[in-house]
């Protein structure tokens, strides 16, 4: 597909729902260089909410959306059981395709994805907005750096709250097909960090759990990993956090270096401590920064990303086989609390 320069950048959206706010939020905020054409939701409200707030033209089916738009790349930020199909449906009608986490909730439905995109020459980009974030970014930086020297130890704790009504809000939360559970919903960017930031995962053991909600996936879910590099950590995710979102956080810990990034969405570096100091240290107060929501403020970030990508200028960050990484994780941490048994990574296919 030919690289778009002498015009902004157009997008279609199809589903107009919670998270779509920041999907439209960051189009606005990128404005010179993009815009949104059409909507699309099953929800008559939605949908008129979303047109009237972006002027884009709506669409109550996505198939008359694909054969009427002039975007050049459609954002799927429907339930998440839905993006496999709408994407292939996508990408087979000549779009590039951009959706939010998780790609799939199927591991066959995200290699299915992929190769869709891959045989109509077309770009596939998956959200991962947290990557942004400056905190992470730094502690990527550092990272790369190898300023921790050998990593022995990370822990990873996701402790939200999401009570029953959140459930309820709509027939697909809570369920295997459309939604999957702590993991592959709410804690889909923590589990990211884990191959982004610390490297390829040896094996997993995992625990699930569906302690105190009424829905068919885990509420709660614990797990431990091993890292081809020999680092082990943990993982521990509950949506039943009384009596609101406490912490999103990250903490590694080093040969030379140990890091906490914390706060409700690693949006606060509690600890920096290596043991030669650089420049990059006297950056961590400016890194650090409030946040009403646990999607943190990456999105704009993202799509400046995928803008430069269309036209040219720049290499996807996240492109479909990198977010193969974090489902197969994912996938892999729902074989071992299912099968109760530690599972090797890559999974076979």
């Amino acid at each position: 597909m030919t690289s778009i320069k002498d015009r902004k950048v157009r997008f279609a959206l199809v589903g107009c729902g919670r998270i779509a706010n920041n999907h439209i939020g960051a189009m606005k905020s990128h404005a010179d260089r993009c815009e949104l054409v059409d909507v699309c939701d099953v929800s008559p409200e939605a949908l008129k909410a979303a047109a009237e707030a972006t002027d884009a033209k709506p669409h109550q089916r996505f198939t008359d959306m694909l054969a009427k738009t002039n975007a050049d790349c459609v954002v799927i930020t429907t339930p998440s059981g839905l993006h496999p199909q709408q994407a292939i449906q996508a990408a087979q009608a000549g779009f590039n395709v951009m959706t939010e986490k998780p790609m799939a909730t199927r591991w066959n439905d995200g290699l299915a994805m992929v190769e869709a995109c891959d045989k109509a020459g077309v770009k596939l980009f998956v959200v991962k907005q947290n990557r942004r974030n400056a905190t992470l970014q730094l502690l990527k930086k550092a990272i790369e750096a190898r300023r921790f020297g050998r990593i022995y130890s990370v822990a990873i704790n996701v402790f939200w709250s999401r009570p029953q009504d959140y459930y309820d809000s709509a027939k697909w939360r809570g369920t295997w097909e459309f939604d999957g559970g702590a993991f592959m919903n709410q804690a889909s960017h923590y589990i990211d960090l884990l191959d982004w930031l610390i490297g390829p995962v040896e094996s997993v053991m995992a625990y699930t759990g569906t302690l105190a909600r009424d829905i068919q996936v885990e509420d709660t879910g614990v797990a431990a990993l091993r890292w081809r590099s020999g680092a082990m950590g943990t993982l521990n995710v509950t949506m039943l956090t009384y009596p609101k979102n406490y912490e999103g956080s990250i903490t590694i810990l080093g040969e030379q270096g140990s890091v906490r990034v914390g706060g409700v969405a690693v949006n606060e570096i509690q600890h920096w401590e290596f043991a030669t100091r650089t420049p990059e240290d006297d950056e961590i107060k400016q890194a650090n920064y409030a946040t009403t929501s646990v999607y943190g403020f990456g999105h704009p970030l993202y799509y400046d990303n995928v803008i430069s990508s269309l036209k040219g200028d720049a290499e996807p960050e996240t492109d479909g086989r990198e977010g193969l990484k974090s489902l197969e994780l994912l996938i892999a941490l729902y074989m071992s609390a299912r099968d109760g048994k530690r599972v090797a990574l890559p999974l076979e296919y």
